[in-house]
């Protein structure tokens, strides 16, 4: 009886594909293709909700933690919102004005500070004459790349505010984010309702270590950035790179960006110190390599430890790949993407194969070295 049923279920797993299956396939395939062109007509909408479900998974934590502690969760939000609000003022009392200041100071001393690189550039030249031809090469160089610079930086700012930009999207997103959470629990069920059965354990599990993961690297990137800023400002400050409170603060933004963010603000400050001097250059790029390498190799283990376990490729090619299809604010949402991936995998399917996770690590030792 038993072998009679393997008989059949083998036949039936050999049976040819018929016309109706074919057709079931390509109906599924027209509609995931539907399905990806709704989403990209809709993908301004649709990144607008992921920030703000990201913000409050962020958020969630603390309110959570208030409401713990027998406070209601509409008040622990008000309390949230009220504790944002007054640090939002106490900056824009105290540390926008001279921010402003040293900012507009930087972008009037910009055209010196570019004359004097490209005395330096020609006076390098002189001193060592077999480079004297490539002067005006480099020159030529540096012309290309503050253009395309420019234009990738004014491309990601539009298409980043073009996505969530505007008086009403923002007060849209603030209003939501409000919604959320006060009151996630429909919103949460509701998403678990409408997971098959067989896939709602894998689910819970991939929305709680998201949202756990999310806060932790939230809190790692606002530690870090503010660690970098403050490491960055003073020792620019102190070799005599000015306006150090703008690099600074740069620095703390090149933070949210993983990876290609930290190189590319430390840009303006080494441009700086350059126009000042080669020396000044010399300790400006000291001081820019040690706080990436302090970043790299304590502050993130130490905050973030093993909650991410991103590896460094995967982060660059969401962060380039993010960016291209949503500018600015996908570049922000690199790290949460790759998480949610990396996620997603290992709950829906490395979870129920059994892996020989010794026997991998060999093979890819062999692949590695070459060995056969």
């Amino acid at each position: 009886m038993n072998n009679k049923g393997v008989t059949q279920f083998t036949e039936v797993d050999r049976s040819p594909l018929t016309y109706t299956d074919l057709k079931r396939w390509l109906g599924l395939f027209v509609l995931l293709i539907a399905a990806a062109l709704l989403m990209w007509a809709l993908k301004s909408i649709l990144l607008l909700f992921a920030v703000v479900f990201l913000v409050a998974m962020v958020l969630n934590p603390i309110v959570a933690f208030l409401e713990r502690r027998h406070i209601h969760r509409g008040l622990a939000v008000a309390l949230l919102a009220l504790v944002f609000a007054a640090v939002f003022t106490l900056a824009l009392s105290f540390l926008i004005p001279p921010l402003l200041t040293q900012v507009d100071e930087l972008i009037r001393k910009t055209p010196d500070a570019w004359n004097r690189v490209q005395a330096q550039l020609q006076a390098f030249g002189q001193r060592y004459p077999s480079i004297q031809q490539a002067i005006p090469e480099a020159d030529k160089v540096l012309n290309t790349v503050e253009a395309r610079a420019g234009d990738l930086l004014r491309l990601l700012f539009e298409s980043s505010f073009r996505i969530v930009g505007g008086v009403f999207g923002s007060i849209f997103a603030l209003l939501l984010l409000v919604f959320v959470l006060i009151n996630p629990q429909p919103l949460v069920v509701r998403f678990l309702t409408l997971i098959p059965d067989h896939y709602r354990e894998a689910s819970h599990r991939t929305l709680l270590r998201l949202t756990q993961q999310m806060a932790a690297w939230a809190r790692g990137v606002v530690i870090n950035g503010t660690i970098s800023a403050v490491t960055t400002g003073l020792l620019l400050w102190f070799i005599g790179v000015q306006p150090a409170l703008v690099f600074g603060f740069i620095a703390f933004l090149g933070e949210f960006v993983p990876m290609i963010g930290p190189v590319l603000t430390s840009i303006p400050a080494l441009f700086v110190a350059l126009s000042i001097g080669v020396d000044k250059f010399g300790l400006a790029l000291l001081a820019v390599l040690f706080v990436q390498q302090v970043e790299t190799n304590v502050l993130v283990p130490f905050i973030l430890g093993k909650s991410m376990e991103l590896n460094p490729v995967s982060i660059l090619f969401f962060t380039l790949a993010m960016s291209t299809l949503f500018g600015l604010t996908g570049a922000v949402l690199a790290v949460p993407a790759a998480a949610l991936l990396k996620i997603v995998i290992e709950e829906f399917y490395l979870r129920h194969r059994l892996l020989n996770e010794d026997q991998i690590r060999k093979q890819a030792t062999e692949i590695v070295l070459g060995e056969k």
